[in-house]
């Protein structure tokens, strides 16, 4: 944010209309205001907060504090900032509310406090908690976060190197706007939760498939497949060693297949040679 224009009227130490053409200070983005004790430095920082927030940039200063005391019952008590925020241009008029002589008669009357907002666009935001959301949607911060990070004033910044790691966390990631990196960061958490369970349950899928590996003592495998139960080859060994014993479990299995077709044949044919020698005996 950076404001560009500042007008205040019958506010604190200000009796009369007073305009700061803050556009002159360039776009470094930095500045320090600076002068003697009394001279309105804190009431410049109450100006821009107010107007933006409708709060003052300390605590001990309520709104219903800001008239001027100097003012003369015609001059309104009231806040103008014109600021730029992305490249945009907004406009904010804010006054508190306050008791002030009457014009005309003895005796006081109260104004109310009463905001307004003027959009690139050209729409106007009013009601003050309508320009309040407003601005904290344009703005990205809330007035606490605002006075700590961008209206440093008497020590507040110390406030900000001494919030809690939560807290901070929360007033950088709004200055940033790292709420994208969050959700990404979060979205791989879960990835890698659901690929480490998965992970897992192939390992444990992996370690029950080796255990039920077996092979003779006297195999010319044996060594590996041993290896392998007591985890001491890759993964890539171990599947080349199961392999080979696969390879081999199913060249015994295809001789075996073939041994019990002969077998099944032989059967077959004594089965007929009894079966004859069975009739002979009955016709003998």
């Amino acid at each position: 944010m950076r404001p560009l224009k500042l007008v205040m009227s019958a506010f604190g130490p200000y009796a009369g209309r007073t305009t700061l053409d803050l556009a002159r200070l360039g776009t470094s983005g930095l500045y320090l205001i600076t002068g003697d004790t009394g001279a309105g430095k804190t009431t410049i920082f109450d100006a821009i907060t107010f107007a933006l927030y409708g709060e003052a940039s300390g605590g001990n200063r309520e709104a219903n504090m800001l008239r001027s005391q100097y003012a003369d019952a015609a001059t309104p008590t009231e806040v103008e900032l014109t600021f730029e925020y992305g490249g945009k241009i907004y406009r904010v008029r804010r006054n508190p509310e306050y008791t002030r002589p009457k014009t005309r008669g003895d005796g006081f009357t109260v104004e109310k406090a009463n905001a307004e907002l003027h959009l690139p666009g050209g729409n106007v935001v009013t009601k003050q908690k309508d320009v309040n959301r407003a601005i904290v949607e344009i703005m990205g911060v809330d007035r606490n976060q605002f006075a700590q990070i961008a209206m440093i004033a008497q020590g507040d910044f110390l406030k900000l190197l001494l919030a809690p790691t939560d807290e901070r966390k929360k007033i950088f990631q709004k200055i940033f706007r790292t709420q994208l990196f969050q959700s990404l960061q979060e979205s791989l958490k879960k990835d890698v939760a659901a690929l480490k369970s998965a992970c897992d349950a192939a390992s444990a899928g992996m370690r029950h498939s080796i255990a039920m590996l077996t092979c003779g003592e006297d195999d010319v495998l044996s060594p590996e497949i041993q290896k392998a139960k007591n985890g001491e080859l890759p993964s890539c060994d171990v599947i080349a060693a199961a392999e080979r014993l696969l390879e081999r479990d199913n060249r015994l299995l295809e001789r075996a297949a073939n041994r019990e077709e002969a077998l099944a044949k032989e059967l077959e044919a004594a089965g007929e040679t009894i079966a004859k020698a069975e009739e002979l005996a009955k016709t003998e």
